[in-house]
């Protein structure tokens, strides 16, 4: 009985790995419940099976709770996509997964990182500030917003060398 109640409320540690094709299914679900116009499978099985494309997911017991999405060129990296499920964010479970994606890329030779974040997302502004990104441009009117006006997006650069 103590081993089973201890399971109920211990919180499972997450599994951080790369992420591949097979796992577009469940990347897919995670990015259609955290952004706007969710990516396809199949978009998601193209970015996975790019070679210019570094991919980690988080895992907790058979869940995915987690995803982080790079393209690569020419000593640069874009992160695309980064969600975490309703349900497990705010644990630090960004953060681990923005920690061991810059730390692959920087060992793959990548000498700057660049992204684009919603101006009025606040957990995403303060993880990315953490993590040591800084503000190097604004696209106005960039994100659609469901009440018809749109929200600026910042693009965040941090240099990994």
């Amino acid at each position: 009985m103590i081993a089973f109640l201890t399971r109920l409320f211990t919180r499972a540690e997450p599994t951080l790995a790369e992420a591949g094709p097979r796992d577009a299914p469940a990347l897919a679900a995670l990015h259609s419940a955290a952004f706007r116009r969710g990516w396809s499978e199949t978009e998601f099985e193209r970015l996975l099976t790019d070679r210019s494309v570094i991919a980690h997911r988080a895992s907790i017991g058979r869940d995915h709770a987690g995803f982080i999405l790079s393209r690569l060129a020419a000593g640069e990296a874009e992160i695309l996509s980064v969600a975490v499920d309703t349900q497990h964010r705010g644990r630090g479970l960004g953060r681990h997964l923005l920690d061991l994606h810059l730390r692959r890329l920087a060992g793959l030779g990548v000498q700057a990182v660049f992204l684009e974040v919603e101006e009025d997302n606040t957990a995403a502004r303060a993880l990315y500030a953490r993590a040591g990104f800084t503000e190097v441009g604004r696209r106005q009117a960039y994100y659609p917003h469901e009440r018809g006006d749109a929200g600026a997006a910042l693009v965040l650069r941090r240099d990994l060398t």
